[in-house]
């Protein structure tokens, strides 16, 4: 008799480990390591004296450990806090998820800064602290931010011509066979060229490096979205028109109520893939010949050395790209939901 409760209460010690400690009313111990982790880099980057280059030390360390001690305690007081505080419980709840990359970001900025900015084993100007980056945005920030516009402009002409053209080549294959017959061909061949190959034509042809640019944003995206359109609309079942025919649908009707909505799911992966490869094409295209941008930002610093100013505009670079998909993420949920039952998310 005394093992069935043991047998009943064996599945509370596989409960997942990050599960809310609100609702036990005890501490969120994986806050409170975040929070020893976050405390530790502040008083590492502070109180340890830098490893000075030349005649300068690097500004913004003693606000960088500063900064880094106040998350460490506002984190230590919602992991011990919470539980007895209501308005702290949704903080807890928001951060939970994240607990371990909590700890893992002070951790790495501690390895980063103590092979930088305390003893100087990475050399100069390659490689610099993390409160170099600071410096960058809080100086820089003009040049930075009017590059970002213009990277933001030229990735949204580029791109959404390029994705409009190909869903609508990709319909018109996928429906008619008599476009398929003609256009089908040409995009098997010129459609696997990189877009970076057509760089010296395009900016022959074109009369600005801008307009090449966009051409060639679009060219890159405009290829995956037109080849799982035309995937998309071709796939869909015989039966969905025979039904809609019986009913006594049109041919506009079949292709807009019954071939664009079913073909969507594809219509979204060749979104993403052409969202990639603008990615890659914007940023050279830049390089090589648009006058404003972040792939500018990043050829400007490199010819100034200033490899500080290549690493902030690297991780702008990196989190505005990620926003973006993550965007097109929340389109596609939202597009598609009526087939949420139907797909797998």
């Amino acid at each position: 008799m005394s093992t069935i409760p043991q047998t009943l209460e064996a599945p509370a010690a596989l409960s997942n480990p990050f599960a809310d400690a609100v609702e036990r009313g005890g501490a969120w111990r994986t806050g409170a390591v975040a929070a020893l982790a976050w405390a530790a880099f502040g008083l590492l980057t502070w109180r340890w004296p830098n490893h000075v280059v030349g005649f300068s030390d690097w500004a913004f360390t003693a606000e960088l450990g500063v900064a880094a001690l106040i998350v460490g305690v506002v984190l230590f007081v919602v992991a011990l806090a919470a539980g007895n505080v209501a308005p702290l419980r949704p903080v807890q709840e928001a951060l939970q998820p994240a607990g371990p990359w909590l700890i893992a970001v002070p951790a790495v900025l501690a390895l980063w800064e103590v092979l930088t900015a305390k003893s100087g084993a990475l050399p100069t100007p390659f490689f610099a602290p993390p409160q170099a980056l600071i410096e960058v945005y809080s100086e820089d920030w003009p040049r930075l931010g009017d590059s970002v516009l213009n990277t933001l402009k030229l990735l949204g002409i580029g791109y959404l011509l390029g994705a409009l053209t190909g869903f609508l080549v990709g319909v018109s294959i996928g429906w008619s066979r008599a476009v398929g017959y003609w256009v089908h061909p040409v995009l098997r061949i010129l459609g696997p060229l990189p877009a970076t190959a057509l760089l010296p034509i395009t900016f022959y042809f074109f009369p600005s490096s801008y307009s090449a640019a966009a051409f060639l944003i679009a060219l890159a995206a405009g290829f995956p979205v037109a080849v799982l359109t035309w995937s998309g609309v071709a796939g869909v079942s015989k039966s969905y028109y025979d039904v809609a025919r019986t009913l006594g649908a049109s041919n506009a009707f079949l292709v807009l109520r019954v071939a664009i909505p079913a073909a969507l799911p594809q219509v979204f992966v060749g979104l993403f893939m052409g969202l990639g490869g603008s990615f890659t094409v914007l940023v050279t295209a830049e390089m090589m010949g648009v006058k404003s941008g972040l792939g500018w930002y990043l050829t400007w610093a490199q010819g100034w050395a200033s490899y500080v100013n290549m690493y902030a505009a690297l991780i702008v670079m990196a989190l505005l790209f990620s926003s973006i998909i993550t965007l097109l993420f929340k389109v596609r949920d939202r597009a598609l939901v009526w087939q949420k039952g139907t797909l797998k998310w």
